[in-house]
C-alpha cells in the first residue's frame, strides 16, 4: 500500500492540483507555540518503510496518509473543541458511538475496521473529498445529504478508534486517492516550503516542541502529564521535593531537552541537558531536588525553564512560575 500511495503522488504530479481546491484547518483552535492546538503528524512521503513528512522531518509514521490536529491535552476534550468543515461540500457518511478512550492491547480488539473512529465524511466539487476522525463520542452535528459550508462545526474533537492522543484526523483525496495538502504537487519530500500548497493560509510548520510544562512534589504519571493535570500553582514549605517536568512532541534522535529551576534569588538550583535518543510522538522528562532541610529552598517565586534543543539551536522553550508559600 505504501508503494501505491507513492505511485499515486507522482502520477498526480504531472498536473497541478494546488489552487484547484482550498482548505482551512478542521479545527476551531489557535494552531502554533504556545497555543490550545498544534499539529503532531503529517502525511508519510516515503515509499518505503521508514516515514517521513513533506518537510524531510520526522513528524508522520510508515503508511500515514492524513494530518493530525492534535490537543495538548486530555483535559481539553471535556471541554469541547470544535472540528469544522475544512472546505464547503456535502456530507456522504457519518459514524458516530465508539467510546473516547487510549488505544491499548486490551481494547484493539473493539476498533477493528473502525480505526477512524467516530467520524464524517464530506465530498466537494470535482472529485475531491476530506475525512474526519477521531470524533468525540455524542458530538457529531450534521447527517448524511447535509450540506455544509467551510467552517460549519461537524463535531468536536476526541479520542475514538486507534489513537493515543486527542486530535482530529484529516484525510484529504483526489478522486479517491490520497493527497498531501502541503504538498500536493511534490513526488517527494523537501527542505524547503512548496511554492504552492492546499491551505487558504499555510499553516506554520514546526518540526517538535513544548506541549507542555509544569511543577509538582513528585516525578508525575505520565497519564496526569496527559491528562493535562500533573502541574501545581503553589508549594509549601513542607512538601518533599521540588519536581520540574517537560511535555514534549516530535523528537528526533540527538536532540536534548534542558530543564532548569531557579530560585527567588536567581540562582540556579538545578539544571539539566537530558539527551532524547529516538523519534517518538511525544515525551516527558524530569528533574527534581529533594526539600527537607535543604538551605536552597525558602519562600518565594520559582521559575522553570524548559527547551527542546536541536543542532545545538533552540527550536521551542517555555517558561512557567510557581510560588513556594511560607
Amino acid at each position: 500500500m505504501r508503494r501505491a500511495v507513492a505511485l499515486i503522488f507522482c502520477s498526480l504530479a504531472s498536473t497541478s492540483l494546488a489552487g484547484e481546491f482550498h482548505l482551512q484547518p478542521p479545527i476551531d483552535c489557535p494552531l502554533g507555540e504556545d497555543q490550545r492546538c498544534f499539529i503532531q503528524q503529517y502525511v508519510d512521503r516515503d515509499s518505503g518503510p521508514g516515514a517521513t513528512d513533506y518537510r524531510c522531518e520526522t513528524l508522520s509514521y510508515d503508511g500515514h496518509k492524513g494530518t493530525d490536529f492534535a490537543l495538548r491535552s486530555l483535559d481539553e476534550v471535556a471541554k469541547g473543541v470544535p472540528v469544522i468543515a475544512a472546505a464547503p461540500g456535502r456530507v456522504r457518511a457519518t459514524r458516530d458511538g465508539l467510546p473516547d478512550q487510549l488505544l491499548t492491547a486490551q481494547n484493539e480488539h473493539q476498533i477493528e475496521g473502525k480505526e477512524c473512529g467516530n467520524g464524517v465524511v464530506i465530498t466537494h466539487e470535482n472529485g475531491w473529498e476530506t475525512q474526519y476522525c477521531h470524533l468525540r463520542r455524542g458530538s457529531i452535528t450534521v447527517r448524511n445529504g447535509q450540506t455544509v459550508d467551510a467552517g460549519t462545526q461537524i463535531g468536536l474533537v476526541g479520542l475514538s478508534g486507534r489513537t493515543q492522543f486527542p486530535h482530529v484526523h484529516l484525510s484529504v483525496r483526489k478522486d479517491g486517492q490520497p493527497i498531501d495538502p502541503f504538498a500536493p504537487d511534490a513526488t517527494s519530500c523537501s527542505i524547503t516550503r512548496p511554492a504552492e500548497d492546499l491551505w487558504i493560509k499555510t499553516p506554520d510548520y514546526q518540526p517538535g516542541g513544548i506541549i507542555s510544562a509544569g511543577f509538582s512534589t513528585q516525578i508525575p504519571d505520565y497519564d496526569a502529564v496527559k491528562q493535562g493535570r500533573a502541574g501545581i500553582d503553589e508549594l509549601r514549605l513542607d512538601s518533599p521535593a521540588l519536581v520540574l517536568w517537560g511535555h514534549v512532541f516530535g523528537s528526533r534522535p540527538g536532540d536534548t531537552l534542558r530543564l532548569s529551576i531557579t530560585g527567588p534569588d536567581g540562582a540556579t538550583v538545578i539544571e539539566k541537558d537530558l539527551a532524547l535518543e529516538k523519534a517518538q510522538a511525544q515525551l516527558f522528562r524530569a528533574i527534581g531536588r529533594k526539600t527537607g532541610g535543604a538551605s536552597w529552598f525558602g519562600p518565594g517565586q520559582y521559575r522553570g525553564d524548559v527547551a527542546l534543543i536541536r543542532d545545538g539551536t533552540v527550536i521551542s522553550d517555555t517558561t512557567i512560575q510557581l510560588q513556594v508559600a511560607r
